[in-house]
């Protein structure tokens, strides 16, 4: 079976993007796994070839359709938006977030039109996108409003620990709000939907608790009783294999040592902190729902390290060899 087009997304020009994007297409496993294309500046990725010093050829081109994915060159759909002599390494620029918005509308296109399998995104920088006038505050925000798709699903894997997540980016106060039976019904259909697309059906899902000790009863904290016990014994009663509420400080442990396929986590920390702690830079983000399969580093655009040599690629070419990885079943949807 080939290997899969993987379109990447340059990021923010003044962060680690494209620090990161050439040390990634630089590695082997990487180029084993995948045929990547980079979407950004070639001026700007050159820079970051010259400064890392990875002897990597930079080809300038303006269609995917004349990538030729040859071995030591770095193939840039080139938007000449971001010379290097027009912005700032490590600053808030409106520039920059606009640039790193072209990237991401061009590479979406794109997929949709299958010329890229896989979309793979380096970070931007929230307030630079806002100074650009932007209408959304972030990646799952943008693609879910290219593709015409409600409401994404986020998940999260590192070192086989799979994690869902019911809310993403509102207040603690909200997200304990968004903890609904008809929420957590939703999700844990469409959870299942994913995993079954990632090649990944048949495992049991596990619902973590919101409380302590899941509330124990009712004792302190009735939400478990209220909306997420009834949710999941109403999903079993449509035939999901889904297990909970189980309290946050086991079930995590319990999934990565193979208990549960994946974890639907109820607020953005409880999950994210789980997978960070347990290996920070291999955590990696799918986001599932879309026209197409994205993945994506889990971190931001490191300004106070930008362009000084010191940003590690790891994370990057982790969601590439996990995206490669799901390449396979992602196509027999």
């Amino acid at each position: 079976m080939s290997k899969p087009i993987i379109g990447i997304s340059m990021g923010d020009p003044a962060g680690i993007g494209p620090e990161i994007v050439v040390r990634t297409l630089a590695d082997q496993i990487v180029n084993q796994a995948a045929r990547c294309l980079v979407y950004g500046d070639a001026l700007v990725i050159e820079k970051a070839v010259q400064e890392s010093g990875l002897g990597l050829k930079v080809r300038a081109i303006g269609r995917p359709d004349e990538a030729r994915f040859a071995a030591g060159s770095i193939e840039v759909v080139d938007f000449a938006n971001a010379d290097p002599a027009a912005f700032e390494p490590g600053q808030v620029q409106a520039l920059c977030g606009q640039a790193a918005w072209d990237y991401i509308q061009a590479v979406v296109r794109a997929a949709l039109r299958g010329e890229v399998e896989i979309v793979n995104t380096a970070p931007i920088n929230k307030e630079s996108i806002q100074a650009a006038g932007v209408p959304y505050i972030g990646h799952t925000e943008m693609l879910a409003g290219l593709t015409g798709t409600h409401d994404p699903l986020t998940m999260f894997e590192t070192l086989g620990l799979r994690v869902f997540f019911l809310s993403r980016h509102v207040s603690l106060r909200k997200s304990c709000d968004l903890v609904t039976r008809e929420r957590l019904l939703d999700y844990i259909e469409r959870c299942h939907r994913a995993l079954e697309q990632l090649g990944l059906g048949g495992g049991e899902l596990a619902v973590a608790g919101l409380n302590p000790h899941c509330g124990e009863h009712g004792l302190f904290g009735d939400e478990e009783v209220r909306e997420i016990a009834p949710a999941i014994a109403e999903a079993r009663a449509r035939g999901f294999r889904v297990a909970g509420p189980i309290g946050a400080d086991s079930v995590f442990h319990q999934a990565r040592t193979g208990r549960y396929a994946a974890v639907l986590s109820l607020y953005h920390d409880q999950g994210h902190i789980a997978t960070k702690t347990l290996d920070f830079e291999r955590t990696i983000s799918l986001t599932l729902g879309l026209p197409f399969l994205r993945a994506s580093v889990d971190h931001g655009t490191a300004f106070d390290i930008a362009w000084q040599g010191k940003a590690s690629a790891i994370s990057m070419v982790e969601s590439i060899r996990v995206a490669a990885r799901y390449a396979p079943a992602w196509r027999r949807r």
